[in-house]
């Protein structure tokens, strides 16, 4: 097994194959990303792992120029997606003062059709988790702030009233304005992430000095109320799905939130099955790597590294990790793919600082 020091230096690689080389904080601008990956060089999920990743960076070796670099992606990315496709101005509701409050395009290349832009519930709340990560790295709440101002943006247009006996749903996708959905129902963790990440953002808001209010309530509310309405909560055998299961379950583990703990028992049950116990023909560790998707499976490697600490099991996640760091080539991922598959590599190697606030 790679060695700690291993790990980072191939973490580093792959953050340097999507931003270039970012070592010299006063000399690094944003780069497109690469192979067409998104919208004028942007898209949503892709840069909330790189910011993320670049507060891991910063924790991991204490130096400062990599939160530098975060707040540069981030200025870049709301700069892009928080304007109209032809950028030639802000989104609807959104102004200089107030960045967000008209959402952000997720970064589509497609103007629309089934692949097309939009705003994505799960994509925005990846983006608000982020934000308020590199808030509380560099004790700035005017990013947390930026989170909570989109969290409440956005979720009056992708929560809705649709049996008309008052009883609340969602709805995954909404247009780049916010103007009308583009879907019918919700996504699979849409609830249980709202949940979960806006209730990140009050604490953050407390902790960096904005006061015991919860600004955002009423939303969390809204959430629990959608997802303990159908019980138990279950993961899934999809591995993107899986991994976010177990990384949204892993910050309510160590607080007798049942909902969620039942997700995070689920989806290591599930893990186990995968991983562990299919050692045959039919494990996924010895499937040809051009039959596969990369990221998909990295997203099931962060999940088990964040939520668990059954050895084997972590130990089954970081081999397929290292599996991709070494065949990532091998892999079926087209282009378009490739800068989401080394993010999310730099991720499952080393997941960064996601416990380490639920220790304070």
């Amino acid at each position: 097994m790679a060695s700690q020091a291993a790990r980072l230096q191939r973490f580093k690689a792959a953050m340097e194959k999507v931003y270039g080389s970012f070592e010299s904080a006063a000399e690094w601008r944003v780069p497109p990303l690469p192979g067409n990956a998104g919208h004028r060089g942007r898209y949503l999920w892709t840069d909330a792992f790189g910011v993320v990743n670049f507060v891991t960076l910063r924790y991991a070796t204490g130096e400062g120029r990599y939160l530098e670099a975060a707040k540069r992606l981030v200025q870049t990315v709301h700069d892009v997606l928080g304007r109209t496709r032809d950028g030639s101005s802000r989104l609807p509701g959104a102004s200089d003062m107030e960045p967000l409050k008209g959402g952000l395009r997720i970064g589509k290349v497609d103007e629309t059709g089934p692949d097309g832009d939009g705003q994505y519930h799960h994509y925005l709340t990846l983006w608000m988790f982020a934000l308020s990560r590199l808030a509380e790295a560099s004790e700035e709440v005017r990013y947390n702030d930026l989170a909570i101002q989109l969290a409440q943006a956005i979720h009056p247009r992708l929560v809705v009233e649709k049996s008309g006996n008052g009883e609340l749903s969602m709805v995954w996708k909404i247009s780049t304005d916010m103007s009308r959905p583009l879907s019918r129902s919700k996504g699979h963790l849409d609830d249980v992430t709202g949940y979960v990440v806006f209730e990140r953002l009050d604490s953050a808001a407390h902790r960096l000095g904005r006061g015991d209010d919860q600004p955002l309530l009423a939303e969390k509310e809204q959430y629990w109320d959608m997802m303990t309405r159908s019980s138990p909560l279950q993961s899934s055998t999809d591995m993107l799905d899986l991994g976010m299961s177990l990384w949204v379950a892993q910050f309510h583990s160590r607080r007798g939130n049942e909902p969620l703990q039942e997700l995070g028992t689920d989806g290591i049950n599930t893990a186990r099955e995968i991983f562990v116990e299919r050692k045959g023909p039919g494990s996924i560790l010895l499937r040809s790597a051009g039959r596969r998707l990369a990221f998909r499976e990295l997203g099931a490697c962060l999940g088990i590294k964040c939520y668990s600490h059954d050895a084997d099991l972590v130990a089954s996640a970081d081999m397929l990790a290292e599996f991709w760091g070494n065949h990532g080539e091998e892999s079926t991922t087209p282009d378009d793919l490739m800068a989401i598959t080394q993010v999310m590599l730099a991720a499952a190697l080393i997941p960064g600082d996601g416990r380490r606030l639920e220790d304070s």
